[in-house]
């Protein structure tokens, strides 16, 4: 029995149990790195006996009240009262993850590689080698202040919900017997509502600055307000020549969608070779299918001296330029594919020279108010009035 410092390698990740409370460093078992132990960041524990198997168990930053709770364990076992207390499940962070990514995000969602496993990975950073219920509160809300210095709270929050699940579903499969700390957590307040897309000087920009592969995604994009993931993915029996439609069957909220191509788009597409042995329009020299274009497009943004801009605003663009030359919400919300006008009021948003052109008409409608067939009495509060103003000044 005894009470020790848990300090973990940061290059092997080792764990190693401390009960020299006086030691500064020690040397790794499996790497022989030399670890500084942080005497202001300790997490003590005690371990001890029940009918012959070893019981450890964390008590926090004190070590005080770890010896109290030792020599608390020690009456307990030895009064026969410890037999009642339930045995504490011990599974590591790291092979939750492995779990979750297996059992849960590749059978449930379809873009796992580019959203739960990216989170997992950067979660790993941070809780890889420690026990599920060792991971509290205050060390997912130190976490998450450490991650709000470098990435946005929308980011900070996605990576919170996704530790929020894998509680959840360590709880459903047996790995964990706890609460979830995460139900602690208020998420962040988000402000996602980017109001960026561009205007027809900076759209002509754009084409003139994108290569041969990228220009006919660009197109497409614009031109239909699809996603990227949804335009790298099309295959040519996606797309009636014909009728000039384009279908979608694996969209991001798993509904089957027709899009209506317009002349550009069909030009664009018809301009592209087919590959021999591939199905996909937008696909490399393999055949294989693109998974990304954020080097082309950062180019051809950088040459056309376009800023504060992504591909995702395209859409953003699409959505605007159907607004402001009049199309109903409700037919751009078909069209962008959302099941709520929420989501496509978001895309709503008027340019500030539509905005003026607006004003000035009614500017304009005013002024024919403003005729000398007025009757004098109309005049006279008239010129009342701006005498008033003038004066005031």
């Amino acid at each position: 029995m005894g009470v020790y410092n848990r300090v973990f390698c940061p290059d092997c990740k080792k764990e190693h149990c401390v009960y020299d409370d006086y030691l500064r460093e020690i040397q790794c078992l499996r790497c022989g790195k030399i670890i500084k132990i942080n005497q202001a960041k300790r997490s003590f524990y005690v371990d001890y006996y029940v009918d012959g198997r070893r019981r450890r168990e964390g008590v926090g930053s004190s070590r005080t009240l770890a010896e109290t709770v030792l020599a608390k364990r020690k009456v307990e076992v030895a009064e026969g009262r410890f037999l009642d207390k339930k045995e504490e499940i011990k599974f590591k962070f790291n092979e939750l993850a492995i779990e979750y990514i297996e059992l849960h995000s590749k059978v449930n969602n379809k873009s796992w590689e580019h959203t739960d496993k990216k989170n997992v990975n950067f979660l790993l950073k941070s809780f890889s080698g420690y026990y599920l219920n060792e991971i509290t509160p205050r060390k997912i809300e130190e976490y998450r202040a450490k991650r709000l210095k470098e990435v946005t709270p929308a980011r900070v929050n996605r990576l919170v919900a996704t530790l929020k699940c894998m509680f959840n579903k360590a709880k459903m499969w047996g790995r964990f017997s706890g609460d979830n700390p995460v139900t602690k957590i208020k998420m962040l307040r988000e402000n996602n509502e980017r109001t960026r897309f561009l205007e027809k000087e900076e759209i002509v920009k754009l084409f003139a600055c994108c290569d041969r592969e990228l220009l006919p995604i660009v197109i497409v994009a614009l031109n239909t307000g699809m996603r990227l993931g949804e335009i790298l993915g099309l295959k040519w029996q996606d797309v009636d020549m014909q009728r000039s439609m384009i279908y979608l069957y694996n969209t991001k909220n798993g509904e089957k969608r027709e899009i209506p191509a317009n002349s550009k788009v069909m030009v664009a597409l018809l301009r592209i070779k087919r590959h021999p042995k591939s199905e996909y329009i937008f696909c490399l020299k393999s055949g294989r299918p693109r998974k990304h274009v954020t080097k082309l497009f950062f180019t051809a943004l950088k040459k056309s001296g376009i800023t504060n801009f992504h591909f995702h605003d395209l859409r953003h663009t699409f959505a605007s330029h159907l607004v402001m030359s009049g199309v109903d919400l409700n037919t751009v919300r078909e069209l962008l594919g959302h099941k709520s006008m929420k989501m496509t009021l978001r895309y709503s948003h008027l340019s500030p020279d539509h905005k003026k052109a607006a004003v000035d008409i009614l500017s304009d409608r005013i002024d024919t108010f403003w005729t000398p067939e007025l009757s004098s009495s109309k005049a006279k509060i008239l010129d009342h009035h701006a005498t008033t103003l003038v004066s005031d000044g």
